[in-house]
């Protein structure tokens, strides 16, 4: 498997639409850490993930193998980010507390990612690996949103993006940890919700192959059931987490 680069014409809808991750989740694994001196962000995309571990590591280094998604990505003082892909990251061996791939584990080629991974881990370090996959809110603008994603841009989905759906089946480098449940949260106007939908990689394989924005379909039923535009609504993600350590026992990645 190649580079799937689905994002990076939107690479600026992207870094503005996306939401941000939950302070919980970089302080769990800020924890699970023996030490907290150096993490790795893969696939941070626009770096929401790589600026929520800032708060908790000294240095975190964020890679994408998109040089459009890296140039939009959000600068922090603590984040480095590089243009490399996730399977071969010349990133120095040994050297990493954890290692963290939120909302990418589906894009990558997973018998050369893991390999990596064990590569760059110190002895003990963790690999985490983050999902979600579709929103929460109310009710008739979440049975909207589900008619969009299955209906409407459903047949305009990257196969490995059905991987989201069967997270915890993905094969994992190393023998999973109980996590607890996440959640991300935000408070977005309508606007928002639709930058959202416009980032998605179905939306934007939709407009490639007829020209025309799947968003249309959806739009005037979706203003109706929201209201005022400008008045926010509480938005939902159900997170999931899975956790490994590597240690001196595992055996070799499969």
């Amino acid at each position: 498997m190649s580079f799937q680069d689905h994002f990076s014409a939107r690479a600026i809808q992207y870094a503005v639409a996306r939401p941000s991750y939950p302070a919980s989740l970089s302080a769990r694994l800020a924890a699970l850490c023996d030490r907290r001196d150096l993490a790795w962000d893969c696939g941070t995309g626009s770096g929401q993930a790589a600026v929520a571990l800032a708060s908790r590591f000294d240095r975190v280094i964020a890679t994408d193998a998109s040089e459009t998604q890296i140039a939009n990505a959000e600068p922090h003082k603590r984040v480095e980010y590089h243009v490399a892909p996730a399977e071969q990251s010349n990133l120095r061996s040994g050297s990493f507390d954890l290692v963290l791939v939120a909302q990418a584990l589906h894009w990558l080629n997973h018998d050369r990612f893991y390999p990596e991974i064990r590569r760059v881990l110190k002895e003990n370090g963790v690999f985490a690996a983050s999902a979600y996959n579709l929103l929460r809110t109310e009710r008739p603008i979440k049975e909207m949103i589900r008619r969009y994603s299955y209906e409407i841009v459903g047949p305009y989905w990257p196969p490995e993006r059905l991987l989201v759906e069967q997270f915890r089946k993905i094969p994992f480098p190393f023998p999973d940890s109980e996590t607890p449940a996440f959640e991300i949260v935000a408070e977005w106007n309508l606007e928002h919700l639709t930058g959202y939908l416009r980032s998605w990689s179905s939306t934007q394989r939709f407009i490639a192959a007829t020209n025309r924005n799947p968003i249309d379909q959806i739009a005037n039923d979706l203003e109706k059931a929201w209201g005022d535009p400008q008045r926010t609504k509480r938005i939902v993600w159900s997170l999931v987490l899975r956790v490994g350590v590597k240690t001196m026992s595992e055996g070799p990645t499969t």
